[in-house]
């Protein structure tokens, strides 16, 4: 028995030895198909993956595909086959890159961006085209580097270059350095971090997108439709059941600071100045039983300068804001909390889950109908894979509603949004959606998708009739838009990091199609 012993001992330590020898512990971009693989995964069952906060490390990413190898055998084929693709793209130094060095203690890997895109339809003609680099690796075991940037141009007839209308969606909202010119827009993505990791977790800075929560077509806490913005980032897990995350980030408000601003010294221009702008968000998930997860965070938009009580993690940020800013409205910042419930193959092969966004709510008139302050949203959705017996078959639908007035403070400085555009749902306040949709995969690495989204849209309303008006103004108050979108997207990754895509989308009347090609994201 001391024997196996031995060599159960020595297989555990030439793996743990592995892992640290194949760790890259760097951020993966959170848009990657690896996220849906092993989410899916995860529903039948075969793994246990935690992506409620995104992006993930390569590291921890690997260590699941890892444990996915470990069940090959519940596998199907074209399972099996894109486990193998993955594994070469998360194992360091499995497939060639455009530069790959390693010295003592240090690793150094490199692949340009590559972009190029058409749209076309009903009074549009746009193309689309970036080239950027990224780079990451490692210093040691334990601290990782990357730096990932690409220049994008667009242009064309029909081009949107506000990104914040319902027929841009939850496309991602520009910084556009030509806001002047006629169907052009000129911007660039920029997402650097360090990041260093410790035996339950990790702690980083830098700049890149962060998202909270689950969510087909949109996410109430955190998502992808606002810039990337700088943060550090805490994320510690000091038991099994147990994962605890921590952000402070630095935004952009967008609002001049005419008390900070001042004219140049030549007498040729002005400095504008910014009012500064934060945001504090922890979280905890609790794995309630084998499956099942509890989610509870909130969230603090603060404004003009840095409070330290918010950079301390395990801080009360809703307490820190009373004992500071009680006496007057005008003085304090803008709370929120949110739960989520997340059930994976309870019922079998089954995804269900809801989150509940509370930006405001009066508990002592919260059943009365002219006293309630229910500003809150919610989503609740479900997916079903291996449907009818087919093999890589996804369906599901998702319902949202956000009521009237949330993510909007009465100070602007204290909005729920960054560059202008919004940090959670996009479809912002007074509106709600549903969505259908389906997920298959016929040939390994090769997505095809196809959603129905029907979606309506009330008024912003006024600041008087958020704080003064009661009772509130109704669910789609001042209604104004009713829309319908049909979506067909297929996508083949023809070798690691090359996509060939096409997209056929109806959105109300308007029709519209999309082919391009992406290299590196």
């Amino acid at each position: 028995m001391s024997t196996i012993k031995k060599y159960v001992s020595l297989l555990v330590t030439v793996f743990l030895f592995q892992v640290a020898l194949n760790a890259q512990p760097v951020y993966e971009r959170h848009t990657h198909e690896v996220y849906n693989y092993l989410s899916r995964l995860a529903q039948k069952g075969v793994v246990v993956f935690n992506d409620n906060v995104r992006p993930l490390s390569k590291t921890y990413i690997n260590s699941v595909l890892d444990s996915v190898a470990a069940h090959a055998s519940v596998l199907h084929e074209t399972e099996k086959k894109e486990l193998d693709f993955y594994l070469r793209e998360f194992r360091e130094g499995e497939r060639k890159r455009i530069l790959s060095a390693r010295g003592e203690g240090f690793t150094l890997y490199a692949d340009p961006i590559m972009t190029a895109s058409y749209t076309g339809g009903k009074g549009m003609d746009i193309r689309s085209k970036s080239l950027g680099i990224n780079f990451w690796g490692r210093i040691g075991k334990r601290l990782g580097y990357q730096f990932s940037f690409h220049d994008i141009n667009e242009d064309g007839k029909g081009l949107d270059t506000s990104r914040k209308s319902l027929f841009a969606g939850s496309n991602t909202g520009i910084v556009n350095t030509s806001p002047f010119a006629v169907n052009k827009a000129s911007y660039s993505e920029l997402r650097a971090n360090l990041r260093y990791e410790f035996n339950k977790g990790a702690v980083s800075v830098g700049q890149d997108y962060l998202l909270w929560g689950y969510g087909e077509s949109g996410r109430l806490v955190l998502s992808d439709k606002a810039p990337v913005y700088p943060y550090i980032r805490l994320d510690y897990q000091p038991l099994p059941w147990l994962k605890f995350n921590y952000t402070h980030a630095w935004l952009r408000s967008n609002i001049v600071d005419s008390s900070r601003s001042y004219p140049i010294s030549t007498g040729t221009g002005y400095r504008t100045v910014e009012v500064a702008k934060y945001m504090a968000l922890h979280s905890i998930d609790i794995n309630l039983t084998k499956g099942m997860v509890l989610s509870l965070g909130e969230s603090m938009i603060y404004n003009d300068r840095l409070n330290i009580g918010y950079l301390v993690p395990i801080m009360f940020f809703k307490a820190i804001d009373n004992n500071s800013n009680s006496t007057f409205l005008e003085r304090g910042s803008n709370g929120q909390f949110f739960f989520q419930v997340s059930s994976r193959n309870q019922l079998k092969k089954t995804h269900l889950y809801g989150t509940l966004f509370i930006d405001e709510i009066k508990l002592t008139g919260l059943f009365n109908k002219t006293k309630q302050r229910n500003q809150l949203g919610y989503t609740i959705g479900g997916s079903l894979t291996d449907v009818a017996g087919i093999h890589y078959l996804t369906i599901g639908a998702e319902y949202t509603r956000v009521r009237p007035f949330v993510y909007r403070n009465i100070l602007s400085a204290q909005d729920y949004v960054n560059q202008g555009y919004l940090m959670g749902d996009w479809i912002g306040s007074n509106a709600d959606r549903v969505v259908v949709y389906s997920r298959f995969t016929p040939l390994p690495r090769l997505k095809l998708y196809a959603r129905y989204t029907h979606l309506r849209k009330g008024g912003a309303g006024t600041l008087d009739q958020q704080y003064n008006q009661q009772p509130q103004p109704p669910f789609l108050f001042d209604f104004q838009q009713r829309s319908d979108e049909f979506l067909l997207n297929a996508s083949y990754e023809y070798v690691n990091r090359l996509y060939l895509n096409m997209q056929l989308r109806r959105f109300d009347q308007q029709n519209m199609f999309s082919v391009g090609v992406t290299y590196g994201l």
